[in-house]
């Protein structure tokens, strides 16, 4: 890619195309400036992979050109990689309080704490990066203390939205910055790259207000035991939920480890004052069942999670069965439908009534609705429009939202470099982008070795054969051929396979018998032949040839 000095362009490298996984680059000259740095869920196409990571490769080969990371907020698709991909980047990172002190911890369990360069920025702080001149303006989303980011460069203004919305009565934080954002489009905007996901939704964005007075009437007439689940970092829903539950005379449980470290990172920045402190979920059995609420992480299907768990009744502490209720305050991410049914399928199973926000007012997004999004046009009034944070329909639809208020829109994927000055604003080039699964604490590729076997291991099974030999290369006793998933070892099949490999093994030319690894690569393309056709699959096939 060139990259000449004066120009000033955007790459998306996460995000933008899909949900999650947020990674945006800005290059001014030869400097680049990260803005968030997030996870994403796996969904049914990789069932091989729980938790993703955009590819960082292209800025991790640019480091030493990479002035910092800014962090717009503290959810896990906008901070929840730093920490599994900082030693590729290697660059300060700029939070608020709130959001530093999440990082913190994330990076306390990394064992980086203290190699990573954190700079605490107020809410609204101005600050430079490199040659950036930027600015946090607040935004109302569903954690505390999201900021939309303004750049100021030689070439024009350009305002990062973030996550965001327009609530009145947010509850926790101020409400969304408009005279600030107004006093900005006054500047003159050059580009506005903003939030998409709730585009689609008509009228303007309801108020947690008016959750935390449904969730009250709600909980307050509800018998046995009642759990919540929600999105562990929105710190007003679960205010909201401790709040109803206090109404109605419940003592509240949080149950999950993402919820206690939320908790503590809340109470440090001074959130959370009017609610009192949380048993954990070793007290559940101490509080009789019509006086707790329980706050359960796992709203999204996660198959390790506190409610998945619970679900199938294998949680050590925590049970719920005939007349308890779980309620989900939380939207389905696109991906995870089959995930958060089976969940819901096992409670009800279990005799436990699952109310959603199908059934009651519940939870309201802490993303723009397309109204909102509207007013920000009026607000910024940017010669460009880029929508960001969503999939093609929610890219398109913000598209056609721009194009209303006659403002020229520019649809990206993951990987487009977008000139914004000097000259025509246009896509000049591609970057390299992709996936990284985050597995066990090691970033793999997911067209790699390990997550191809994985695959196909999944799909196809894997058969293990194993056998002894003696120093001559001739088989001692019987082979042993394992194939969970794929044969009964009693039946016929099974035996079949067996003895097949076993006469296989027996012919294999005494000239490849001495040197291990072509033993063993003749000894699997016998068991392939002893597999056949009638399985129907081609299973990863290994071989352990052991020399007595």
């Amino acid at each position: 890619m060139t990259e000449q000095n004066g120009d000033l362009v955007f790459l998306p490298l996460g995000g933008t195309g899909e949900i999650g996984m947020n990674l945006n680059l800005y290059r001014l000259g030869e400097t680049w400036l990260a803005i968030d740095c997030g996870i994403g869920f796996s969904g049914n196409d990789t069932p091989e992979a729980e938790i993703l990571v955009p590819d960082p490769t292209f800025i991790a080969e640019r480091k030493d050109k990479l002035a910092g990371l800014v962090i717009t907020h503290a959810h896990e698709d906008h901070i929840g990689a730093v920490a599994h991909v900082w030693p590729l980047l290697q660059c300060p990172v700029y939070v608020t309080p709130f959001a530093g002190a999440v990082l913190r911890r994330k990076l306390g369990e990394a064992r980086l704490l203290q190699q990573v360069p954190i700079h605490v920025i107020p809410c609204g702080g101005d600050f430079k990066v490199g040659p950036f001149d930027l600015e946090f303006i607040p935004v109302t989303h569903s954690v505390p203390e999201a900021q939309a980011v303004v750049l100021r460069t030689p070439d024009g203004v350009i305002v990062h939205t973030g996550d965001w919305k327009l609530d009145p009565d947010p509850l926790v934080g101020p409400p969304t910055d408009v005279k600030r954002l107004k006093e900005v489009g006054d500047e003159g905007v050059l580009a506005l790259v903003c939030d998409s996901t709730n585009v689609m939704s008509s009228g303007p964005s309801r108020s947690e207000a008016e959750v935390r007075r449904s969730m009250t009437d709600l909980i307050s007439g509800l018998k046995g035991r009642i759990a919540v689940t929600c999105f562990a970092s929105n710190v007003a829903r679960v205010e909201t939920i401790a709040m109803a539950a206090q109404a109605a005379g419940r003592t509240v449980v949080l149950v999950g480890r993402s919820l206690r470290n939320l908790d503590v990172a809340a109470r440090e920045c001074g959130y959370l004052s009017g609610v009192l402190p949380f048993l954990t979920e070793q007290d559940v059995n101490d509080v009789p069942d019509d006086q707790i609420v329980m706050i359960i992480t796992g709203s999204q299907g996660e198959p390790r999670s506190a409610l998945s768990r619970i679900s199938l009744d294998m949680h050590p502490n925590v049970s719920l069965g005939e007349g308890d209720t779980v309620i989900y305050s939380s939207r389905m991410i696109p991906g995870n439908e089959r995930a958060i049914m089976a969940v819901q399928d096992n409670l009800s199973r279990r005799g436990v009534r699952v109310i959603t926000d199908k059934d009651a007012f519940v939870h309201v997004s802490g993303h723009a609705t397309g109204d909102d999004v509207r007013t920000m046009y009026d607000l910024v009034r940017p010669k460009y429009a880029v929508p960001v944070h969503g999939e093609w329909r929610h890219l398109t639809a913000h598209a056609a939202l721009a194009q209303e208020k006659d403002i020229a829109p520019i649809l990206l994927e993951d990987g487009d470099i977008l000139r914004l000055a000097p000259g025509k604003v246009e896509v000049v080039d591609t970057a390299p982008s992709g996936r990284l699964a985050l597995d066990a604490g090691r970033l793999l590729p997911m067209n790699g070795g390990v997550l191809a076997a994985r695959r196909k291991m999944l799909f196809n099974g894997v058969v293990i054969a194993s056998f002894a030999v003696d120093d001559e290369g001739f088989v001692i006793g019987e082979p042993k051929v394992s194939a969970p998933g794929l044969l009964d070892p009693d039946d016929l099949e099974s035996v079949r396979v067996r003895e097949e490999f076993a006469n296989a093994i027996d012919v294999i030319p005494d000239e490849l018998r001495n040197d291990d690894q072509s033993f063993r690569d003749a000894a699997k393309t016998a068991l392939r032949r002893a597999l056949g056709r009638k399985l129907q699959k081609r299973p990863l096939v290994d071989v352990h040839v052991l020399r007595v």
